[in-house]
């Protein structure tokens, strides 16, 4: 499964957050290869590029090898929020129905 998220993050937090959130999963992080880092473990195998967009954002994009909606492809979208607690924190998540 393929999910992005834009953030006003600087790429290194991006990749800091990751690592503390992604390690405590369970997973490993190979080698570090630029803008990239790629996660294996139980749960599957994640890999996660970053890059610097137009103006201030940089775009964040996690590639899992899982089918659907798997455990991995949930905890990469709890990942993104907290990113955007991160970036925002006076900013509160609710529910818009």
């Amino acid at each position: 499964m393929r999910l992005f998220h834009r953030t006003s993050l600087h790429p290194d937090l991006v990749f800091q957050e990751a690592e503390a959130h992604f390690g405590a999963l369970g997973l490993e992080t190979s080698p570090v290869t630029g803008r990239a880092r790629h996660f294996r473990g139980a749960l599957g195998t994640l890999a996660l590029s970053v890059r610097m967009e137009g103006g201030h954002y940089t775009f964040v994009e996690a590639h899992t090898d899982q089918v659907g909606e798997s455990r991995l492809d949930k905890n990469v979208k709890k990942f993104f929020v907290r990113l955007h607690r991160l970036a925002d924190p006076r900013h509160k998540l609710e529910a818009s129905y």
